[in-house]
């Protein structure tokens, strides 16, 4: 039988980012056997449901390169069929009704276990197993009732989720078992952590895709970084590209053991695959980042500006900050100004009439007009800096100034030596 494994998140806000690793396992799994991913919405928890959260979470996928196969589909669209099962499980004296509610009949003794491709074999004490509530008074089947039928029905040969479903697996397994199904094989995935050991929260940072979407990560990376939350291939690749990860990809490679959100480790990563791109597609994604999140900056200045940030950034949000001054007019702190109206004023000379206003033109007139003045590299050039680009740090000072214009650069040396003192 052909593989076929689901991802179904709730349609209760933004797709987690835990949610969003189980999905990439699944897809994966599903890519490299050959087989289905298919995508449900877990509504049964909810009165209707939400369509923008819908719409959110198959953005969020789209966005990490996860496509599904077929149409979503919701688990309140099986209610009917769910409730016929419920009332042919009364019928055969496994489920009965209590207050008008369904529940079903849990066994009494022994254990339920099953093999779970990551934690091995697991065995739960039947004792320790109510009898659940499969059909709720309103008509609307529960969570342990539909999940398990819809994956009967849908044909679901592996189900890959958090570790934190253990506890329901017995319950459904043995629903399964009640309606003649095939029990497919469960894989537990572990929780992600953040460094601190404990659960990943708002604590830690960004938790929704969406988040690390705004906070310029690019989606290659984040299949990167998350596909390796709880796998890893051999232990020591960590770089791995759409196709590798599809190739090499194995669920017996999972560890049980929880695994940690490195933050910083994310960092570096989307800075390597940030100097990677080609410059003009670095610069297509800085548009993009741009655009998405209310920025209205000429496209042609951005494309500029482009590659003398690609080495410097290692998020694309950080471009406004780091390279805003191309865009806006600047207010230097007057403090990292401080003794520098000497070598703002020769710098303004220097460039009055420089020609050509490029950058090799602008670092050899500027070292010599520091020279005159018998100052060091450092010391002439923080004031030029701030007073550009109104901080200490900055992209390339002399490309920079050569991008910003003559006229912007000496208004801007003029305003900051007035300031200065």
């Amino acid at each position: 039988m052909a593989v076929r494994v689901r991802i179904a998140p709730s349609p209760t806000g933004l797709l987690h980012i835990g949610t969003a690793r189980t999905a990439l396992f699944n897809w994966l799994f599903a890519r490299h056997e050959g087989g289905e991913f298919r995508l449900r919405i877990e509504n049964t928890d909810t009165s209707r449901e939400v369509a923008d959260a819908v719409d959110q979470i198959q953005g969020s996928l789209r966005w990490l390169g996860l496509d599904w196969d077929g149409p979503h589909t919701f688990q309140l669209d099986r209610m009917d069929d769910c409730r016929r099962v419920a009332d042919e499980l009364v019928a055969e004296g496994k489920a009965y009704e209590d207050e008008g509610a369904i529940r079903f009949r849990m066994p009494d003794d022994g254990v339920t276990s099953w093999d779970d491709v990551v934690r091995g074999r697991i065995e739960y004490p039947n004792e320790k197993l109510e009898d659940v509530v499969i059909v709720r008074s309103d008509g609307r089947p529960t969570y342990n009732f539909a999940s398990p039928m819809e994956d009967v029905w849908d044909g679901i040969t592996h189900v890959i989720r958090g570790d934190d479903h253990i506890p329901n697996t017995p319950k459904q397994l043995n629903i399964i078992r009640a309606v003649g199904a095939e029990i497919p094989v469960y894989a537990h995935v572990p929780m992600i952590f953040g460094m601190d050991g404990k659960k990943l929260s708002k604590r830690h940072g960004a938790q929704a895709v969406e988040e690390f979407r705004t906070a310029g990560y690019l989606p290659e990376t984040m299949l990167n970084f998350l596909a390796l939350l709880g796998w890893a291939p051999d232990g020591e690749t960590t770089l791995m590209r759409h196709d590798d990860l599809i190739e090499r990809f194995a669920l017996d490679r999972v560890s049980p053991s929880p695994s940690q959100f490195d933050y910083q480790k994310l960092d570096w990563m989307n800075g390597v695959y940030l100097r990677e791109l080609p410059p003009t597609e670095f610069a297509h994604r800085l548009l993009l980042w741009l655009g998405e999140n209310g920025y209205d900056w000429d496209a042609e200045l951005v494309t500029q500006a482009a590659p003398l940030v690609q080495e410097k950034i290692a998020r694309l949000a950080e471009f406004p900050g780091f390279a805003g001054f191309f865009f806006h007019a600047v207010e230097p702190d007057t403090a990292d100004l401080d003794g520098g109206t000497p070598m703002l004023t020769a710098a303004e000379e220097a460039l009055t009439s420089l020609e050509p206003f490029e950058a090799p033109a602008i670092e050899a007139a500027l070292r010599e007009a520091a020279d005159r003045l018998e100052l060091k590299p450092r010391q002439a050039f923080q004031p030029i800096r701030v007073a550009v680009t109104g901080s200490k740090v900055s992209p390339g000072l002399f490309e920079s100034i050569a991008l910003l214009g003559r006229e912007t650069t000496l208004t801007r040396l003029r305003a900051a030596g007035s300031s200065a003192g």
